[in-house]
């Protein structure tokens, strides 16, 4: 059963929290509330989020403050934000945006169709990410089978290799299609960012097909 990804929704307004959800329940994925910037950071301790639409003006900690820590931490600092405002100081205030790490910076209101979209390409490649720890993990199980103690298979099964290599080579379908979709939509972030997914997808690809039988070790 494929598991739905995280989507942290950051406002200090109940009524805009309503209206995200609303726009994104279409998505079918988990939507996790957060009212402030602190509740924003406790949430983002405990679980993974595949994106996070964060309101601009909250009392207290703003979102650039918010943003600020959660590029700080190491568990969070990759997770894409988009930040939401009611305001627009021109030019300035969306660099600020930007600079605080956020992938991108949308004035209220804004066009659901458009937000909707938006958030389920970063969906989309959290997923594709997922399903790719997955199988470098299996790979790193067969690999530490294989060069196990004298008891053990010297070669790796010929029958989950095959299998690794069919679900690595979907994974690879998609993460094309998704490319070619980015490309469209232009988004410069999305497409660095499945730049970097395809380039892990190269690298577990090369280090199955070294596991193949017949291949050198140093080929």
């Amino acid at each position: 059963m494929v598991q739905k990804a995280k989507i942290l929704l950051v406002d200090d307004r109940p009524e805009n929290l309503l209206a995200l959800e609303a726009i994104l329940s279409a998505l079918d994925q988990t939507l996790v509330r957060a009212s402030s910037g602190e509740e924003a950071l406790k949430a983002l301790l405990t679980d993974d989020f595949a994106v996070i639409l964060l309101d601009v003006q909250m009392p207290g900690m703003d979102g650039f403050e918010t943003a600020a820590h959660i590029k700080r931490r190491e568990r969070t600092r990759d997770i894409p934000i988009i930040f939401l405002t009611a305001i627009n100081h021109g030019p300035h205030h969306t660099f600020r945006g930007y600079a605080a790490g956020a992938v991108d910076y949308i004035s209220k209101p804004f066009d659901p169709w458009v937000l909707r979209a938006k958030v389920s390409v970063f969906v989309e490649l959290y997923m594709k990410n997922c399903q790719l720890r997955e199988q470098a993990a299996l790979l790193r199980l067969q690999l530490e089978g294989s060069q196990a103690g004298p008891g053990a298979a010297k070669e790796p099964s010929g029958g989950l290799l095959a299998e690794l290599s069919a679900r690595l080579a979907a994974v690879e379908e998609q993460a094309e299609a998704l490319s070619k979709q980015l490309d469209e939509l232009a988004d410069a972030a999305a497409v660095a960012t499945a730049a970097h997914l395809e380039r892990k997808l190269t690298g577990l690809r090369r280090a199955l097909d070294a596991l193949e039988p017949g291949t050198s070790a140093g080929g």
